[in-house]
């Protein structure tokens, strides 16, 4: 199977909003971001496995509500109690998923294909965020994660990086244009790249 990008039809390179007369740097970047396994890990309420006996890419799921684990290749987002979204450039991870986390004691779901994804990076990120969604964006740093809403969408934002912002943005796919209008539509009074 080809993967189809989830924003193909509405997706446009280029310059939008306010950006004349402004230095690109300061400009937010608007990307699309394919091609990632993402999986989500649910543990079973009652399954006596002990997390700290669990490894994956090098990587321990952590307890810490809205923390992130990650290295070059996979982040570990915690989006819940005993529940976790493992997103990693490795596709050829999930059979490495499927030998450590056992069917007795988690469910594992394969959600690469359900996901639109892209990153907005800049130093107006959060004021963008802001607009949209009730989270106090200012207390989210590296490595944090969130579980929201955005103009009525659904979303989970993983900080990636803070100097400058960057977060990366996953909806349902079903939801993914409406969700990357809103987002673009709330850039426009900062300006904004989209390569």
């Amino acid at each position: 199977m080809i993967p189809k990008s989830a924003l193909e039809n509405i997706y446009l390179k280029g310059q939008f909003g306010d950006y004349k007369e402004k230095n690109e740097k300061d400009l937010l970047k608007i990307n699309e971001v394919k091609d990632l396994l993402i999986v989500q890990i649910v543990q079973y309420k009652n399954s006596p496995v002990s997390l700290e006996s669990i490894d994956i890419d090098n990587l321990k799921l952590n307890k810490k509500n809205l923390n992130v684990v990650s290295n070059k290749d996979t982040r570990i987002l915690w989006i819940g109690p005993k529940n976790w979204l493992l997103v990693s450039t490795k596709k050829d991870l999930i059979k490495n998923i499927s030998d450590v986390f056992k069917e007795s004691d988690f469910a594992i779901t394969d959600l690469s294909h359900s996901r639109a994804v892209f990153e907005i990076e800049g130093i107006n990120v959060k004021e963008v965020l802001k607009k949209g969604c009730p989270f106090n964006f200012d207390s989210l740093k590296k490595n944090n994660c969130v579980n929201s809403i955005y103009n009525g969408i659904a979303f989970i934002g993983d900080m990636v990086e803070d100097n400058p912002d960057k977060i990366r943005l996953f909806a349902l796919r079903s939801f993914g244009e409406s969700f990357y209008h809103s987002i673009t539509d709330s850039s426009l009074e900062y300006g904004y790249i989209v390569n």
